[in-house]
């Protein structure tokens, strides 16, 4: 009998009521969207109850759309503070656009959407001094962006797995784990920075040229962000993080930052970029390095196999 109480205690204890949860709001005012690709766009209020906001939408909208939406189809701008998992698993074509701040596990497993978190336009302190999202956020991301306009704290982009993220400092063991993707760091990072991180780049603004101490160098190499021309003359294509010039897609992503999230920080790199560019340090892989020669060598290979098989068949003499 005590332990039949026991169980349904226990039972009970983890019941979530998921039919009162926020994404119902959320799906309802999306439905043009869902049901007609229209584009939608609302304001909400987020509190801190609010757990995984954003992940039923997007189950919602890949039921449908098994691909997502056009980019920012559904543009949702909240106001509060975002609870755990803000943002998990978000499908693309959908933004959430949090005005306040933000949980840990904000944007874990991002899946194409975007998410942007940004203070209050009363807020008066220095982004880069205050956090705004908790820790471990963007974990395991395989696409989409984020723009965060303040600090993370522990385990930034651990695991992250192909998506993008810009922030502006960093607690304890960033970019732990990273396997891909694109992180730009636009403050100080914390110790341990980079531990086991096997792929992807991490660009990081190291103002007070202290950024080698406190990122673990067992399986990265720490580099210049080259000028385009520079890059261009020096450094082998094939090595290219996705085939893009450093210096354009790191503007890109403070552009973006400051487009979405306002940042006064973004806007002083980029009105002072010269000087600027030379204080970002790029953290590179080995095994991200290795792996970007190893398959530019056999794409070589192959085509010059293809183009002797083609030159066989064309001096071919047909047998009589």
């Amino acid at each position: 009998m005590l332990a039949l109480q026991y169980r349904t205690l226990a039972a009970n204890l983890v019941r979530v009521d998921i039919e009162h949860t926020l994404d119902r709001k959320l799906i309802e005012r999306s439905l043009p969207a869902i049901e007609k690709g229209e584009r939608v766009q609302f304001i909400e209020v987020a509190r801190n109850v609010n757990r995984s906001v954003g992940a039923m939408l997007s189950g919602a909208v890949t039921k449908v759309h098994p691909q997502g939406l056009p980019d920012n189809t559904i543009h949702i701008q909240l106001e509060g503070t975002g609870g755990q998992s803000f943002g998990a698993f978000l499908c693309k074509g959908i933004t959430l656009y949090l005005i306040g701040d933000a949980n840990d596990y904000t944007g874990k497993g991002l899946s194409g959407g975007r998410v942007v978190v940004r203070p209050s336009i009363d807020f008066r302190g220095d982004a880069v001094r205050n956090t705004i999202v908790g820790n471990t956020v963007m974990y395991g991301a395989t696409s989409g962006e984020a723009f965060f306009s303040g600090v993370a704290c522990e385990r930034f982009a651990v695991r992250l797995s192909g998506a993008t993220a810009v922030v502006e400092g960093t607690g304890d063991h960033g970019c732990e784990y990273m396997t891909g993707g694109t992180v730009a760091v636009l403050g100080k990072t914390g110790r341990n920075f980079a531990a086991g991180m096997s792929g992807g780049v991490a660009y990081v603004y190291d103002e007070d040229g202290q950024f080698a101490k406190r990122c673990n160098t067992a399986m990265v190499a720490l580099e210049r962000v080259l000028s385009a021309a520079e890059q261009e003359a020096s450094l082998d294509r094939a090595l290219w993080h996705r085939g893009l010039l450093d210096e354009a897609q790191l503007r890109k992503l403070l552009e973006d930052h400051n487009r979405w999230t306002g940042s006064k920080r973004a806007r002083e790199i980029l009105d002072s970029w010269e000087q600027s560019r030379q204080k970002f340090v790029k953290v590179f892989p080995l095994e991200y390095k290795r792996a970007l020669g190893e398959m530019n060598a056999q794409k070589e290979a192959k085509a010059l196999t293809n183009r002797a098989q083609t030159a066989t068949k064309k001096v071919a003499v047909p047998a009589k």
